[in-house]
């Protein structure tokens, strides 16, 4: 099956990127997967500190992904394959595209103003040559019926 990959956090852009991809996969008999990366917590000088801070922190994610998860399964009835890992966001995708064959398309949010984030500068940099799947950059600034529009 087709899988849209879209990597979320919590700016505006994530849930564009989502939106689209998930609307992709609806229309087109695909599945969707929902990447959400946790930062790693800075370093603290005393590891259960540490340990509590990336704790609450994973939570604060896994809380972000059931919303924007049940939202998705309301609107389009798909049920989304949820991951949810910690580490360098370059690495982590590259990884999970590795090992997920079913991927067809990486979804990507662009910020509507600003620089493109560390994802979207890599991924549609040098990197966008060698990836084994299209690479989607949906535009932040894109309303709700565009989108609907376009995917």
């Amino acid at each position: 099956m087709r899988t849209y990959l879209a990597v979320i956090d919590d700016k505006p852009e994530a849930r564009t990127a989502l939106r689209f991809a998930a609307r992709r996969a609806a229309k087109t008999g695909g599945a969707i997967a929902i990447l959400a990366l946790v930062p790693a917590a800075e370093f603290v000088q005393w590891s259960g500190v540490q340990a509590a801070m990336e704790e609450e922190e994973r939570l604060r994610v896994e809380g972000m992904v059931a919303e924007a998860a049940g939202e998705l399964m309301k609107e389009t009835g798909l049920k989304p394959d949820i991951i949810v890992r910690q580490g360098d966001p370059v690495a982590v995708v590259r990884e999970l595209l590795e090992t997920r064959p079913d991927v067809a398309a990486l979804v990507l949010g662009a910020s509507a103003d600003g620089a493109p984030g560390p994802l979207v500068a890599h991924f549609a940099g040098a990197a966008a040559g060698t990836m084994r799947c299209p690479v989607m950059i949906i535009p932040g600034s894109l309303s709700d019926e565009a989108l609907d529009r376009l995917s």
